[in-house]
């Protein structure tokens, strides 16, 4: 089953990390996702940039509104995500411990839906 491991941070956290500790932490986890992909665990990563790019989208009664940022007033904001491949629930969980950055921030982890399952159910497979 796949796994979205959605990475949040908090920026002022990591505003106190030294740039080489940074880097340093952005090396190990580079090279772990590598290990991961190389093991057919890891099957897509990708970094955001930062959540003052962003836009948010909401329409409501026919309305629509694009603000600018996340779409909470938060700390924490997505900076990223790694979609995996595990088990059970607990072992994504615990692929999820072998990254760093739950210390600047947190790492949900959340179950794939399998669309192919949803086309079946509403008629379009």
């Amino acid at each position: 089953m796949q796994y979205l491991l959605l990475v949040y941070t908090d920026d002022t956290l990591l505003e106190t990390l030294p740039a080489a500790e940074y880097d340093r932490l952005m090396r190990g986890c580079l090279s772990h996702a590598d290990e991961l992909k190389q093991a057919g665990t890891l099957i897509a990563s990708q970094q955001l940039e930062p959540a003052r790019t962003a836009r948010s989208l909401r329409i409501r009664n026919g309305q629509s509104a694009i603000t600018d940022g996340p779409f909470a007033e938060t700390k924490e904001v997505l900076a990223g995500f790694n979609l995996i491949e595990a088990g059970s629930l607990d072992e994504a969980v615990r692929i999820a411990h072998e990254f760093p950055w739950s210390r600047f921030g947190c790492i949900e982890v959340r179950p794939v839906h399998d669309m192919g399952l949803e086309r079946k159910r509403v008629g379009l497979a």
